[in-house]
């Protein structure tokens, strides 16, 4: 939901949760799906760095 046209905080904060309590429910992960399937694969990484 874009609220950048909103200058007020709490206004805003509750067009959110108005935005949120109408929005259909999210569907299910499917059984047998990773929960981390949609990251970002490392393969291999040097010692001492940093993976993400």
């Amino acid at each position: 939901m874009n609220t950048k046209h909103v200058s007020d905080r709490t206004e805003r904060k509750s067009a959110k949760r108005k935005a949120r309590k109408e929005a259909k429910p999210k569907a299910k992960r499917a059984a047998g799906v990773a929960r981390g399937s949609n990251k970002k694969k490392v393969k291999v990484m040097a010692r001492g760095q940093r993976k993400r």
